[in-house]
């Protein structure tokens, strides 16, 4: 395994004078890779990362926790593993609105059994906590849930020591707290060997704790705001505990609203920005569900990467990445992008900004960048690399260049109509993605190219619906 060699590697060369124990590197690792940070392709047979993979795992989650973004495992890193946590995976959803929606039920009255219940508690203490965490849903969604003593109910809810009857094993005390399976599975397992508490600052307070695993139950994934409910990371006992904005719509994206209820603004509190993007007055926070791109590329480890202002967010089956600064990943790269594009020929990676070209490899910008472009007009609006005949194309208007980066050659524009059938003119963004499709983006509608490099039937179709996985709140 290299995997601890390497991770040493990050840490001693930008920290050599951080000690950080060898064993807990490993926890680190095991941690990254727990929570889904770390993931391989289903279809590697190697379970070794590379040293920038591992950087950048670290990177993510550090700016998913609100901590300084420096992909290096430092002591505060490892200190924000230790918390007390939920056991679902972290990806997250970075749009506006900031959650993952897993699924749905397919009916609005539910009903929930409790199987055993955790000897720190009265039984009835028990039951008022949970019916206290339902609660929290129903008063913001049309949603009804009842309480049923026997026979199988849609939501099942029990205790479990650590290696006793659990198909995801809990740990001992501290660490996963809990955990819930997603519509409509219906399981919600606590782990007996916390201590359980209602009213206090001792033990994991079971009601906040219960309302997150019926979140999740309910089919929310995590929100990366720290006082939210659906945060990962438990924040402790708040006597006045209520839902944060962004779990109310999470769950009425899912729902819909409680018609009894129409002005849930008391339920909420403010929505704060995620402490790791810091607005300035010429770079607003883009929202991948609204805003047009800049720019899309398939670039370092097969990864998607969306631009729009100084930010900048992975693209998953799942939904959006965390937003982060363009310059927390490629170094001295500015904002406001007007087309990107990586070379699969090279795995060199091209972003034209105005008349100037940066070039890199991965996150390093080659010596001698960024240079003056003069043999295509400035202002490229989009850009990506066809593997039909291994060139670059460059688009602007209704024009297309063809660039053929490992060769001089002559230049000159040709009507994006004489090549591509059916693509519209003044575009946003292009790519060729890892399906081997072109993909062309204006405003929220995007072209599937097919390899006849024709527009298939049925499209353009929504890029925040398809690409971002948004969702309507209307």
């Amino acid at each position: 395994m290299l995997l601890l060699p390497l991770l040493g590697t990050l840490v001693s060369c930008a920290y050599a004078a951080t000690l950080i124990d060898p064993a807990a590197e490993e926890e680190a690792l095991e941690y990254l890779k727990q929570f889904g940070y770390l993931q391989k392709p289903l279809e590697s047979d190697s379970e070794d990362f590379s040293p920038e993979e591992i950087e950048e795992a670290i990177r993510i989650y550090q700016l998913a926790s609100q901590l300084p973004g420096t992909g290096v495992l430092d002591n505060d890193t490892l200190e924000k593993m230790k918390q007390p946590r939920c056991g679902l995976e972290d990806p997250f959803n970075q749009k506006t609105l900031r959650y993952l929606l897993l699924g749905r039920w397919r009916k609005r009255n539910l009903t929930y059994r409790i199987y055993n219940y955790t000897p720190d508690m009265e039984k009835n203490e028990v039951r008022t906590a949970i019916k206290s965490a339902f609660k929290y849903w129903s008063d913001v969604t049309p949603l009804k849930f009842k309480e049923a003593s026997f026979g199988r109910a849609d939501i099942r809810i029990s205790f479990h020591k650590k290696g006793e009857s659990c198909s995801r094993p809990f740990d001992g005390p501290g660490k996963v707290l809990a955990h819930a399976d997603i519509p409509e599975l219906g399981t919600v397992h606590f782990d007996e060997d916390e201590y359980w508490t209602e009213g206090s600052y001792l033990g994991v307070n079971l009601r906040i704790i219960a309302a997150h695993e019926l979140g999740h139950a309910l089919g929310l994934g995590h929100s990366r705001f720290g006082s939210a409910l659906m945060a990962p990371v438990y924040a402790g006992y708040r006597k006045n505990f209520r839902l944060h904005d962004d779990d109310i719509k999470g769950i009425q994206a899912l729902y819909g609203k409680n018609s009894k209820n129409k002005d849930d603004k008391e339920e909420r509190v403010t929505t704060t920005v995620a402490p790791t993007v810091s607005p300035t007055p010429t770079s607003p926070i883009p929202d991948p569900c609204q805003d047009n791109l800049d720019a899309m590329i398939l670039g370092p480890f097969k990864k998607t990467y969306a631009f729009k202002g100084d930010y900048v967010w992975t693209v998953t089956d799942y939904g959006t990445g965390p937003l982060m600064k363009i310059q927390s990943l490629w170094k001295e790269l500015p904002g406001n992008l007007d087309a990107a594009v990586q070379s699969q020929r090279t795995k060199r990676t091209y972003f034209f900004k105005g008349d100037k070209l940066w070039r890199y490899t991965d996150f390093k910008l080659h010596y001698g960048y960024p240079k003056v472009i003069t043999r295509v007009p400035p202002n490229i609006e989009a850009a990506l690399y066809w593997e039909g005949n291994q060139k670059i194309f460059l688009f602007k208007g209704d024009q297309y260049w063809q660039w053929d980066e490992l060769a001089w050659s002559n230049l000159y524009p040709k009507k994006i109509s004489s090549l591509f059938t059916g693509v519209p003119g003044k575009l946003d963004a292009a790519l060729t993605w890892k399906n081997g499709n072109i993909y062309f983006f204006k405003g929220d509608k995007y072209w599937r190219v097919n390899k006849q490099l024709r527009v298939d039937r049925g499209y353009p179709l929504s890029k925040s619906e398809r690409w971002m996985q948004c969702f309507n709140m209307d």
